[in-house]
């Protein structure tokens, strides 16, 4: 009956230190495709169309090795990120999701770019990549940065959140404290006695 509790110590204990890149801003490099890094102002801008890139990366074809890297790695990261259900996730540096929120989204912008590699001329690729851009301009804040901008990272490296900064980012502890409170109080619901 304390599933939540369970739920959120088995998370806490899949990732009891920080990211090595919470340290700084190299990621080491492994043996995965090097995905280069985003600016915090591009990050809204690329979660805005974040369905669309991976719909039409799901439907290529013939299948393609590094887009398929590509998108399991922004997928692995955004469910790192709790999916960006975390208030602050992309617009708050001082998050603890956000410098996965930046790996997650910086594979998801590379993803379009290899779509776009891939099928030159493509009309439906060619139309989204445009969309893209003209966000980017019409977004003042595109060109924005903040300490994890310059931050490239690599398929071979998973960046999880920064668990030891969790307790001083109220706006995280205030959205899990309200789980917990949505959680305990359907629990006291499931067990009240039903009436007759």
């Amino acid at each position: 009956m304390r599933f939540p509790a369970f739920l959120l110590a088995g998370l806490l204990a899949l990732a009891p230190a920080p990211a090595p890149a919470h340290s700084g801003k190299v990621v080491a490099p492994g043996d995965g495709i090097a995905i280069a890094s985003l600016s915090h102002g591009q990050m809204a801008v690329i979660a805005r169309h974040r369905g669309e890139i991976l719909a039409l990366a799901a439907r290529h074809y013939p299948p393609d090795d590094g887009l398929r890297r590509l998108t399991n790695y922004a997928a692995l990261q955004h469910a790192w990120c709790l999916w960006g259900l975390m208030p602050g996730t992309i617009r708050d540096e001082a998050s603890p999701f956000n410098l996965c929120a930046h790996a997650a989204l910086a594979a998801t912008r590379d993803t379009l770019l290899r779509l776009e590699e891939l099928r030159p001329g493509d009309p439906e690729v060619a139309g989204l990549v445009r969309r893209v851009e003209v966000d980017m301009m019409a977004e003042g804040s595109a060109l924005a940065l903040c300490q994890y901008s310059g931050t490239a990272f690599d398929t071979a490296t998973l960046i999880r959140p920064d668990w030891s900064a969790l307790p001083r980012h109220w706006p995280s502890v205030a959205a899990l404290l309200a789980v917990a409170a949505l959680a305990a109080a359907g629990l006291a619901a499931l067990r009240m006695p039903r009436r007759g």
